[in-house]
This record gives structure tokens, sequence and C-alpha cells, in this order.
């Protein structure tokens, strides 16, 4: 690799990286969570220790059993999930999780995952979201530790 190819690189990242810090934290998850986007499961309000996603229940979401699978109410969870550990500008990772399937989820459905902050602590936040569809039910309940690292996470 040459100086030049080496220099348009470094130039690139540092764009990157400025283009990467005037990202609001619902675009800069709802565009790097490539799982969550190909799931349909998207972030429609973030705020500091609280976040808010929805996912249309579709065809592609579907079990055997035809209601909506566990993996995909579990990635819309999750994705509420990171937007509110990470809403205090650290990166922070989740460790451990727990979901209760309460009720099925079907074709069709509009499901909401709130998030909350339920303790904010420096090191080892706990959290918690609540999955329903349209009319209110309570489709699943997500718990949730999270680590927060020593590393700004880089967006605005």
């Amino acid at each position: 690799m040459s100086l030049y190819e080496v220099e348009c690189i470094a130039i690139y990242i540092k764009m990157e990286d400025k283009e990467q810090r005037n990202m609001t934290l619902k675009d800069f998850l709802n565009q790097g969570d490539r799982f969550a986007a190909n799931a349909g499961a998207q972030l429609v309000e973030v705020h500091e220790g609280y976040a808010r996603a929805e996912m249309t229940v579709t065809r592609e979401h579907l079990n055997a059993g035809g209601v909506c699978q566990g993996g995909a109410l579990f990635t819309l969870a999750d994705l509420a999930l990171a937007a509110v550990m990470n809403s205090h500008g650290r990166l922070t990772l989740s460790i451990e999780s727990t979901i209760s399937f309460l009720s099925s989820a079907v074709e069709g459905d509009l499901l909401t995952a709130e998030a909350v902050e339920t303790r904010s602590h420096h090191k080892i936040p706990y959290l918690e979201v609540k999955v329903r569809n349209q009319c209110g039910e309570l489709v699943c309940a997500f718990t949730a530790l999270g680590y927060c690292k020593d590393k700004d996470l880089g967006v605005g």
C-alpha cells in the first residue's frame, strides 16, 4: 500500500468519525444495527433513560406455529435496550438479558418496545423493556444488565 493510499484511508476515517459525531444516537443505531434493520425494527424515540422502537410483524417473522418468532421479539426489545443503555454517551453493552413471552403476536401486529433505565449506575445499569401490540396488550417483558465501558460512544 502506498503512502497516498494510507493518507486517503486516514482522511476517510476522519470524515466517517466527523459524520458519526453529527449523528443522533437514534440515527446511529438505526443505520448501524443492520440485524435489527433487516428484521424491520426501528427506533422512533430516544432520550436519556428512555427509548421506543417499533416493528410490524410480517410473514418473515412467523414461526412454524404461525406466530411471531421469539428471536424477532428479542431483536426489537434489544434495539430499544441498546438505545437506552447508550443514551448517556458511553459505550454500553448488554451482559445479561432475560425475556418472558406473555402472549403471541401475529402477522400485521404493530409492536412497540418501550425501554427504561430502572437503575442508572456508572458501570452496571439495569433496564426493563415492555413490548406491546397495537391494542396495548403486553406481548413480552425483557430485563437486562449492561456494562459501561470507559469509551465515548462518539455520536452527537
